[in-house]
């Protein structure tokens, strides 16, 4: 009963907050443009915009001049979310006073949160970097394959996701997750959730390392249920170079408890600007359960990381990991396709 209620509910969710994201996002960002407008002289225009242009003087009997309606290119983008919505990769480039420009348009600046346009959307399979920006929607699958070495039975376990994004103002995220677990040993398909709440502290460039702070909590069929916060760092290096590394602690809520603590680093370049990337990612992994605390085993696994974005509104990530510790497995591959609407 527990496999029928969980994903049904939480698909249910997830339906009910596409339906109603279009209206309540835009609002949202509109009230946020506002706040940010009315602010941007406290902050001592740290952002330089293009000049408002001050009107011509009226002539008598001239006919009145109607406003060049504003929006993305695609008209299908704005019968689904509205004139308002205009996807990431088409954002307009925001000049930040200080900030040298870049050749590569995947680094303009866009959004209200001055960010640069790569982080719109996800650069690693298992790195994550900051926040989408606010009004954005994506839809993302993912699988990762965890082989076993020989030794440990050569077993294979299969987790698939299916992942609903929503960027909020004030820089925050919100994330909807369903889950299926699979392993080669017992043949069970085990279903779960997961719900994500993302927050970033300053918008891009204020503070070091851009932190942003996450938690999670996991519903589980079958298992005991997890919860993981996690801090998320990222940046660029120079141009056409790109980092993130993430801390996080997962934590078992019933059972024997098990504790993970995990260091998650990616580092990728652009080969081809929006187009393809190639970079290098790793998982550290020590874990522990009650019975016995600080008898940890030692997972790590480092492999490269790709990126393919065949259309603007796609994304293909890939990041085959090998082990490298006794406790690590013999590999783990990490496929997640994307969609922004």
């Amino acid at each position: 009963m527990k496999s029928l209620i969980l994903p049904s509910s939480l698909m249910l969710v997830m339906v009910m907050l596409a339906g109603r994201a279009s209206a309540s996002i835009d609002a949202a960002t509109a009230s946020g443009e506002a706040t940010r407008s009315e602010s941007a002289g406290e902050k001592g225009q740290r952002v330089s915009r293009q000049p408002l242009l001050e009107p011509p003087p009226e002539t008598p009997n001239a006919p009145a001049t109607q406003p060049t309606p504003q929006g993305p290119q695609d008209p299908a983008t704005q019968d689904r979310f509205g004139p308002d919505h205009t996807p990431s990769w088409e954002l307009p480039a925001v000049q930040v006073q200080g900030e040298a420009t870049s050749a590569l348009r995947e680094e303009d600046r866009v959004g209200s949160y001055q960010q640069p346009r790569w982080t719109a959307t996800r650069r690693f399979p298992g790195t994550r970097v900051y926040v989408i920006p606010e009004g954005q929607v994506e839809t993302e699958v993912w699988a990762r394959t965890t082989i076993a070495r020989s030794r440990d039975g050569g077993g294979t376990e299969l987790r698939t996701l299916q992942e609903f994004e929503i960027g909020l103002p004030h820089r925050f995220q919100l994330d909807l997750y369903l889950r299926q677990d699979w392993d080669s040993e017992s043949d069970n398909l085990l279903w779960g959730g997961q719900i994500e709440v993302r927050y970033a502290f300053a918008d891009w460039g204020e503070l070091p390392g851009n932190p942003a702070v996450y938690f999670e909590y996991a519903p589980l069929e079958g298992r005991p249920d997890k919860i993981e916060p996690k801090l998320l760092l990222g940046g660029e290096i120079a141009e056409g170079w790109h980092y993130g590394v993430n801390l996080s602690f997962e934590y078992e809520l019933s059972g024997s408890r098990e504790a993970e603590y995990s260091i998650t680093t990616g580092v990728s370049h652009t080969i081809i600007d929006e187009v393809f990337s190639l970079g290098v990612e790793s998982v550290y992994a020590a874990t522990d359960e009650h019975d016995s605390r600080g008898d940890f085993q030692h997972s790590l696994v480092v492999g490269p990381s790709f990126q393919i974005r065949p259309v603007p509104a796609a994304s293909i990530n890939i990041a085959p990991l090998l082990g490298v510790t006794g406790d690590s497995p013999f590999m783990q591959i990490y496929v997640n396709m994307g969609w922004e609407f």
